[in-house]
């Protein structure tokens, strides 16, 4: 059905179109530019357009797609790099240049490219809703497809394979399909969710040890202009013990995104030593796109990511940055003359992020597999004032907090995050696994935070006094503290201790830790603190 343009105000254009509802997708212009309606008032509907709308102009046409904006499901996703509308961008280069022109379009998916399908039923087999049909290979993993509809099979493909084909057919006539749409809005079904038990190994010592992750939790990362957000991430991305990761840059510099791109297709994935790019789903909404694909980018993002859990998979889901996204949501709410709640953000911020949060988890698949999908969000909160709106709803369906400091950014600290702020409501658990192969894990973890604890009540004293003034055991604490701060904490993310698993990150906090109760006995025994450090710097060479 087709309508007409009726008013433009900036990205925000009315038309005239019946039968349309919330959410639908619509093309406007003779450039077909992608829009989502955004409100209806009688026969005029207000759509929000997701492309730069330079030289539209009244009366133009306008035509509705059927539906919401959806994204295609199916193998050949991992290693694609998708704008917020999961058109793939090295496929908009080839035809178009290094500029997405409006009204481009392509196919996220590609239909010609062939895979070698493996049945895992016979003809004639009665089979389920989302039981498993048949299995390629996409990358590192072993991709499961499933039948969409229940019913006796009569058919099923093998041997090479494209996703233009069908993959098999019922005896009533249906055929099934290898790949299908998804609203992106629309969360995936799931049977259950499960507790989180098993822990998200990051490599990053400070987090492993001090505020452990759980794979289905997540985490938070605010911090201020140049504390090592957007590299934390990144570095995350690179290192986490998971079997996919989904990153989407939503409004991110251009050059960062560059940046990323490139490193990520040098890089070998340290547990399989395949290509790093082979486990890794990126979406790139720089900050010169418009701001409503901005606001669509992290659900795109989250829907792939939900259908790789769907396989039984454990996703990691990392986003740059949530600040961004909430500013594109403030933009297209300001548009939309709707009120304004804190700060000029819309009403509805905590209740649409909630909402996008609530997306993660542990869940029993449809198809009986378990499946885990975390996320990792950073937050840029405005001159680092973290009482902002975006910071305090994010902290409000978030298990874990990794506050970033900008004053152990300027000392050069990665990861700066503050040990003395942060928290991870999973450590309980986190910690009872890693006991499991790790004995001395829970203790080691409790010394270490006592003594950093110990050392940011000293230091005050230390001002005032001197190092001098403190009595030999302060200030053997304090030397300790600094080595924990130095040699533990910190890590440096250009070189091999970019990454520490959990056996090398124990053996570095217990050899500091054991120092410590050694040189602390010896005090005890009376030997004066600067022979015992003397002893302890020709013992270390």
């Amino acid at each position: 059905m087709n309508g007409k343009v009726k008013g433009i105000s900036g990205a925000t254009v009315q038309v005239t179109l019946p039968d349309l509802q919330i959410g639908d997708r619509v093309f406007v212009g003779e450039q077909r530019l992608t829009g989502e309606v955004v409100r209806l008032d009688g026969p005029v509907a207000t759509v929000q357009v997701f492309e730069e709308n330079r030289g539209l102009g009244v009366h133009e046409p306008v035509v509705s797609a059927g539906g919401p904006l959806t994204v295609q499901l199916g193998p050949g996703l991992l290693g694609g790099i998708f704008d917020g509308l999961q058109r793939p961008l090295p496929g908009l280069r080839s035809t178009g240049g290094d500029f997405i022109a409006a009204g481009s379009t392509r196919l996220a998916l590609d239909m010609e490219r062939s895979f070698e399908l493996k049945p895992t039923v016979r003809p004639g087999s009665d089979v389920k809703a989302w039981q498993q049909v048949g299995t390629v290979t996409e990358g590192h993993i072993d991709h499961p497809l499933f039948a969409a509809v229940p019913g006796v099979l009569s058919e099923i493909s093998h041997g090479p394979w494209t996703l233009d084909r069908e993959l098999g057919r019922m005896q009533d006539g249906q055929w099934l399909q290898g790949w299908h749409s998804w609203p992106v809005r629309a969360a995936r079904p799931y049977r259950r969710k499960l507790s989180l038990s098993r822990p998200l190994v990051t490599g990053q010592r400070c987090i492993d040890l001090l505020f452990p992750l759980l794979k289905g939790g997540v985490a938070i990362i605010p911090g201020g202009f140049g504390t090592g957000k957007t590299v934390l991430e990144q570095t995350i991305a690179k290192f986490a013990d998971v079997d996919v990761v989904v990153y989407v840059g939503c409004g991110e510099r251009g050059n960062e995104m560059a940046g990323l791109l490139d490193e990520f297709s040098q890089l070998q994935d340290p547990r399989t030593d395949r290509p790093l790019s082979e486990r890794t789903i990126i979406v790139a909404n720089t900050s010169n796109m418009p701001v409503a694909a901005r606001e669509s980018s992290i659900f795109t993002a989250v829907t792939m990511a939900e259908y790789y859990r769907d396989l039984g998979l454990d996703v990691l889901f990392l986003a740059d940055s949530l600040s961004r996204w909430a500013e594109a949501l403030r933009e297209i709410s300001s548009a939309l003359e709707e009120m304004p709640g804190e700060d000029g953000y819309p009403t509805y911020l905590n209740s649409r992020l909630a909402g996008f949060i609530e997306r993660a988890g542990v869940v029993e698949t449809m198809s009986g597999a378990e499946g885990s999908l975390s996320m990792i969000l950073s937050v840029s909160p405005p001159g680092g004032d973290f009482s902002e709106p975006v910071t305090q709803a994010c902290l409000r369906v978030s298990g874990a907090l990794l506050m970033l400091d900008t004053s152990l950014a300027h000392r050069r600290h990665y990861p700066a995050i503050n040990w003395t702020q942060s928290y991870s409501l999973y450590s309980s658990e986190a910690i009872r696994h890693f006991a499991l192969e790790h004995a001395r894990w829970p203790e080691l973890r409790k010394q270490c935070r006592s003594l950093l604890q110990r050392e940011e009540s000293l230091r005050e004293v230390a001002e005032v006094v001197g190092m001098e003034g403190l009595q030999e055991s302060d200030r053997l604490v304090m030397r300790t503290a600094e080595k924990i701060r130095l040699d533990f904490l910190c890590q440096n993310s250009f070189s091999d201790d970019a990454f520490a698993d959990p056996e090398t990150t124990l053996t570095r906090i217990e050899r500091l830790i054991d120092e410590h109760v050694e040189l602390t006995a010896r005090l005890d025994e009376g030997v004066p603190l600067s022979e015992i450090l003397k002893e302890a710097a020709d013992a270390t060479g």
